[in-house]
């Protein structure tokens, strides 16, 4: 049994956004391989990194209303309150935010970090600035979007980075989401911000790792010893 659960996770499923990276990696490998033999070790070698990129993991995810769950895999590098950006439309008070550096050897498979309803969406563009900087909240391409879940509104924001050049979502507004839900992606190198209401307490700091779905990141307040989890 462990064997198997074992292989299980070395063999981590590939994301089907990811697919088409991977093949095109392969046909090259294979066709620039006739003309140059290097070339082909080269890039298939790129072609397991294009896979193990666009790697889509099974998380295991707590399912509790007073957990707020990482929505990437990766190193927290802000902790703080800030003022949300205006496409969230939350207002102009500072709320708590946390930001998850994802780098190019992160699962870059973004998690609902709670249950709830998305209520708006916001595309914006902008520059591909160093994802870890302060001001790429303000001045990088991003995706905000707005869910509404049991502790009022809340905002993840998808941010490209230095070297990303495309925001995947795969939610629209109206959708409602579980916890650990799949909500999009980045490719090669990013960030995502949430920002949190009132009576919310950071449960990271700064330079910790986080795994998307499973590490809690934040908690209203409540204290429970034991909660359900969901498998996804």
């Amino acid at each position: 049994m462990h064997i198997f659960q074992s292989i299980r996770n070395v063999l981590v499923p590939v994301h089907r956004a990811g697919w088409p990276f991977v093949a095109a990696f392969f046909v090259a490998a294979v066709v620039l391989g006739f003309l140059w033999q290097p070339l082909f070790w080269i890039l298939l070698i790129l072609t397991g990194w294009c896979a193990y990129f666009f790697r889509d993991p099974e998380r295991v995810t707590p399912m509790a209303d007073h957990l707020v769950v990482s929505p990437a895999d990766g190193r927290v590098s802000l902790v703080g309150h800030v003022v949300p950006p205006k496409e969230l439309e939350l207002g102009f008070e500072p709320m708590l935010r946390i930001s998850v550096f994802m780098d190019v050897f992160s699962c870059h498979v973004n998690r609902a970090p709670m249950r709830g309803r998305i209520a708006r969406m916001a595309y914006r563009e902008g520059e591909f600035k160093n994802a870890e900087l302060d001001k790429a909240s303000e001045v990088n391409e991003r995706n905000s979007i707005v869910i509404d879940g049991p502790k009022g509104e809340f905002g993840v924001v998808q941010i490209a980075g230095l070297v990303a050049r495309r925001i995947v979502p795969f939610v629209a507004r109206g959708d409602r989401i579980e916890a650990g839900e799949r909500i999009g992606l980045i490719r090669f190198g990013s960030r995502l911000d949430v920002y949190l209401p009132d009576g919310c307490k950071p449960r990271v700091s700064e330079g910790q790792m986080a795994i998307a779905g499973e590490t809690v990141i934040a908690e209203f307040g409540e204290s429970l010893a034991t909660w359900p989890a969901r498998r996804d």
